[in-house]
């Protein structure tokens, strides 16, 4: 069995805050669950910043420290060419480039997929992403496939994020069609764990870490400030998605 532990939506700002929510679901991944020893990879789904700053950027590289294999996604409020900056200072590929990364354990081929749009709050996945992702798994043969990218591509019951979330979503759902590996999908945005499916395979999104969105009959704030952070597990047994949450209290 492989374990992928998910967070989500950091949106690091420098403030005490914020990084004491963040802190607390690093330590109970890298304490609690005995980071690398137990973990196999950890999928950090987008919004790592607030603002798109390169200081931003550097305190989650100082905070976000487990020791587990992660893949780090980039999100609506994310600047491709800050985080190469900061996080990929040798990467020669175009600043603005979708930042798109593979992850191939025993038994398991995790994709990473950039999903932002640079200056837009909705999403979209490139073809040319898609592309690579389909090589990806055509060279790990028959290897169950996790897939993760930041912005849903279906409705999930919040008004306003189903207005930004990923841009007509027929051409991934052709390519998850395309590749029966994909045992799941894993993304963030919406700072609410749920559970759902599209183009016939599980569809979970992970708990925010900086905050909870209310659904539409909890109240009419935006932000839950009764809830926690939170994270996500997925554990693959023999083609199986079965996802746990968590939430961490400070």
């Amino acid at each position: 069995m492989s374990v992928v532990a998910q967070i989500s939506d950091l949106h690091f700002q420098g403030d005490a805050a914020h990084r004491r929510r963040i802190a607390a679901v690093v330590d109970y991944l890298r304490n609690r669950c005995g980071g690398a020893a137990n973990i196999d990879a950890l999928v950090v789904s987008g919004d790592l910043s607030d603002d798109g700053l390169d200081e931003q950027y550097r305190e989650a590289v100082e905070t976000v420290v487990t020791g587990i294999p992660t893949l780090t996604l980039l999100g609506n409020h994310d600047d491709r060419a800050a985080y190469r900056r900061v996080s990929r200072p040798d990467d020669s590929a175009d600043p603005y480039a979708p930042v798109n990364s593979a992850l191939e354990l025993d038994g398991l081929l995790v994709l990473a997929l950039d999903s932002s749009i640079p200056g837009q709050n909705d999403g979209a996945i490139s073809p040319e992403t898609l592309a690579w992702a389909s090589r990806r798994i055509e060279q790990a043969g028959d290897t169950p496939t996790l897939v993760a990218f930041h912005h849903p591509p279906a409705a999930v019951g919040m008004p306003f994020m189903d207005t930004i979330a990923q841009q007509d979503p027929s051409a991934l759902a052709a390519f998850v069609h395309e590749h029966p590996q994909i045992v799941g999908l894993a993304c963030g945005h919406i700072h609410s764990a749920s559970a759902g499916t599209f183009a016939g395979v599980p569809l979970v999104t992970a708990p925010g870490v900086s905050s909870t969105l209310n659904l539409p009959f909890e109240g009419d704030d935006v932000i839950n400030e009764e809830q926690p952070a939170g994270l996500a597990f997925h554990l693959i047994d023999d083609r199986r998605l079965t996802t746990h949450f968590r939430s961490v209290v400070l």
